[in-house]
């Protein structure tokens, strides 16, 4: 419970470590003073006698002289950076000597240099050996909330300590109301009470109005929201408003302690009440909010659990009674502190609290697994669930810290059982917050980007927020579970510097630059190609393949160029680079031959042009039109719709047929046959008519007609043909075929098949009457049948007669 009550105050201690940095001493640290904090923190930590809040001071303390000895480093590093960057102009010393002007200004800056990193080593030392104290505090700290949390008590079911821990319990009671009555006989504050009479009307009345009408309130807002068409952030809506519930009764709750503080009567215990007050408000309000949300009274309004009605009822009196018990044990720890309750009380008066708890969260997990078992049903049906795992996980953790906080607490270490039962639950309730907020703002992701719900599993937004609200909620679960503020803000400190690889610190801030930069050199880089492909290289003379080569050297060399101006952002020395680039040349030449082979070619294709995006080529026995020209491959589409990709190499080193590199302009082939018997001069006059007829030849050069010989079964003829576009060769092949057959036909001449002689040898073996009587072969017996004569029974083509 001490981590939710110090949760609210980590993002303000973030901050004031980030302001605590801005505003360090930039002179020189004090080492004498210093020297005294060390020797008192190293006895402080030796001893290890030194109270919790004083060894809290002793580190904050360590903390400002880290950050002070870290400033200073940084300031001595600028003079350092001056100096050796003027050495470096000067460049290495000559074997041979150099002048005497140049070598006087070389020594006066390395003597200059070595005086400058002195105080940087003595500040590095510094910041390390507060570093190491630090270290040693929170290890002592680690130690001693380890051994109380092993140490055993006294066992609170022996009935010998139940006296003594009614008759504290009832002191402690007693105290209280003695002191309000002891206030109030006391005349001064009776005065004071008359006196801010009105102020404490108006604030108690304020506080019972926020109390009272608080969630109505909230209820009909929601009510009205709910039926607004909100599709996709009504959720979210309807979330943030839902927690008026929660933050208007707590106004409430503070309105009614400044009511009380205003009569003076409160004395120190109850302003130990007043001032715990508000928190312990804020987790019984909390439980009541997450256990609305989660089991709803509606069935509609199911987003995480899907349960029956009487199941989602039981959860939210659970959760009422959950909230009630954390709150309770918030007040009860409060007043046990105050009082210094002995060990056997506390032992005592928590362990029914820690037996409650586990019962509260068994009747929880026993709600998750219900849930669970609907989900796997509905998976099995195909309808599927949402955060299972997470469920799963919540489930587990319930069941464990039930039954270990009691086991715990029965055998007398009431401190373990503290530290395990009401930090799961706390981590539980966390768990289930991130859930419904991860919801919400999914569905509110997927309706800005326009994907829908019908999208969610296939988008990548659920993973990015869920990401970050995880990230968000490790601090959150880190003080739950007991670690203290000031480590929390420590860690994520340490985080936010970095590590240092050599002489570079690598830190989120400088990856986050490197992002942000190199993003800007893209986005800059991609409207320099659309500007130049749509505005500017249209209206230039080059053709479609040099515009397209163009606009892909101009998106390598920004990109490469946001790559350095991205990574020299962030200190990381280019030089150091180009070594390790150097060095790893030689592996990449022999064990990526094939790829850097490829790369390079790609480069010559885009500069040299030998084929374009468009071009007709072909390549390895593919034939089809050149889409997409990376630095690696080629992708060609065949005539066939499919996508060849073809390596950049092949494309340079092979065989490569471009039909329309340069223009579009190319020949056709259109071959013919006719009968033997036909006048050659009359097929020629019939062929060139058609060619010229087409309205894709080219008059100039002419058409012409080849006579190419005398085939097996025909005269064997060809049109040859320059078309305006070389791209239209089958139809133009197609449209003369049907040309020529239709004035075949009109000119009666014959357009031949293949005509065969069949020799028979032995015909009459083929008579069932003569195979019958065995006769003796011949050896001169033979017939001949010629089965090339024409069909005069109106057959189809090809028919055979014997």
């Amino acid at each position: 419970m001490r981590g939710l009550r110090q949760f609210l105050l980590v993002v303000v201690l973030l901050a004031l470590t980030g302001v605590s940095v801005a505003f360090a001493q930039t002179q020189a640290p004090n080492y004498e003073e210093w020297n005294k904090t060390v020797v008192r923190a190293t006895e402080a930590i030796e001893a290890g006698r030194a109270s919790d809040a004083a060894m809290d001071t002793l580190r904050n303390q360590l903390i400002a002289w880290r950050d002070r000895f870290a400033e200073a480093s940084s300031g001595y590093n600028v003079s350092v950076q001056t100096l050796q960057a003027q050495l470096n102009t000067l460049g290495p010393e000559p074997e041979g000597g150099e002048p005497e002007a140049i070598a006087t200004q070389r020594a006066e800056i390395k003597m200059r240099l070595s005086e400058a990193r002195a105080p940087i080593l003595k500040a590095e030392l510094a910041m390390s050996a507060a570093e190491e104290l630090i270290a040693g505090i929170d290890k002592l700290r680690r130690e001693r909330h380890t051994e109380a949390l092993l140490e055993r008590g006294p066992v609170p079911v022996n009935p010998a300590y139940w006296d003594d821990a009614i008759g504290t319990v009832s002191r402690s009671v007693s105290h209280i109301i003695s002191e309000f009555t002891a206030a109030w006989v006391y005349v001064r504050h009776r005065d004071d009470f008359n006196a801010n009479l009105p102020r404490f009307v108006i604030l108690l009345a304020l506080g019972i109005v926020l109390i009272a009408r608080g969630r109505s309130w909230t209820g009909r807002i929601l009510e009205r929201v709910r039926k607004a068409n909100m599709s996709g952030t009504r959720d979210f809506a309807m979330l943030v408003l839902s927690l008026g519930t929660v933050l208007i009764p707590l106004m409430g709750v503070f309105a009614l302690t400044e009511a009380i503080y205003a009569t003076n009567l409160a004395g120190l215990r109850g302003d130990q009440i007043l001032s715990t007050l508000p928190l312990a408000v804020f987790l019984l309000q909390m439980s009541v909010w997450i256990g609305n949300r989660i089991f709803p009274a509606k069935e509609e309004d199911q987003r995480i659990l899907f349960l029956p009605e009487r199941r989602r009822l039981e959860g939210r009196t659970d959760s009422l009674l959950i909230g009630i018990l954390l709150a309770f044990n918030v007040l009860m720890a409060e007043i046990a502190r105050f009082d210094s309750w002995p060990a056997e009380v506390r032992s005592v008066v928590f362990f029914p609290m820690i037996v409650i708890a586990a019962l509260l969260m068994q009747r929880i997990s026993s709600l998750l697994l219900a849930h669970l078992r609907i989900a796997k049903a509905e998976q099995e049906q195909g309808s599927g669930a949402y955060y299972l795992p997470s469920i799963s996980i919540a489930a587990r953790v319930f069941q464990f810290g039930a039954l270990a906080a009691i086991v715990l607490g029965a055998l007398g270490f009431s401190s373990a059982a503290e530290q395990l039962a009401f930090p799961a639950i706390a981590t539980v309730q966390l768990l289930a917050f991130m859930l419904l907020l991860h919801q919400s703002l999914t569905g509110v992701a997927l309706k800005v980007t326009g994907v829908g719900q019908e999208g969610r599993e296939k988008s990548l937004w659920p993973v990015v927020i869920g990401f970050c609200l995880l990230m968000l909620a490790i601090p959150a679960t880190l003080l739950i579970w007991g670690v203290r503020v000031q480590e929390v803000v420590d860690f994520y400190r340490q985080i936010g510097q970095g590590m240092r690889v050599g002489d570079v610190r690598i830190s989120p801030r400088e990856i986050l630059i490197f992002f942000l930069v190199f993003g800007a050199g893209v986005v800059i880089t991609r409207l320099m190609q659309s500007t130049l492909k749509n505005t500017v290289l249209p209206k230039t003379k080059l053709d479609i393949g040099g515009q397209n080569a163009v606009v892909s050297g101009v998106g390598y060399v920004g990109i490469f160029l946001a790559s350095l101006i991205a990574i020299n952002n962030t200190g990381i020395d280019l030089g150091s680079i180009a070594l390790v680039a150097s060095a790893l040349s030689v592996g990449i030449g022999f064990g990526l031959q094939t790829i850097v082979s490829n790369f390079v070619s790609g480069i010559i294709l885009l500069v040299e042009r030998p084929i374009a995006e468009g071009d007709w080529i072909e390549v390895n026995g593919q034939m089809g039109y050149v889409r997409n020209i990376s630095v690696r491959s080629t992708r060609i589409e065949t005539f066939d719709r499919t996508d060849v990709i073809v390596p950049n190499a092949d494309l340079v080193a092979g065989t490569v047929t471009n039909y329309t590199r340069g223009n579009t302009v190319g020949r056709v082939i259109v071959p013919v046959g006719v009968a033997y018997g036909t006048d050659p001069r009359k097929v020629e006059e019939i062929l060139l008519k058609v060619a010229k007829a087409h309205p894709m030849v080219l008059a100039v050069p002419p058409p012409y007609v080849v006579f190419q010989g005398f085939g097996a079964s025909s005269l064997d003829f060809e049109i040859r043909a320059i078309l305006r576009d070389v791209n239209w060769v089958l139809s133009v092949r197609s449209e003369m075929n049907y040309e020529i057959a239709r004035l075949f036909k009109e000119e009666a001449i014959e357009i031949p098949f293949p005509q065969q002689d069949i020799w028979l040898r032995n015909p009459d073996s083929l008579n069932p009457q003569q195979r019958a009587e065995p006769v003796e072969p011949s050896d001169d017996t033979e017939t001949e049948t010629d089965q090339g004569a024409p069909d005069t029974s109106g057959g189809a083509p090809g028919g055979q007669d014997t």
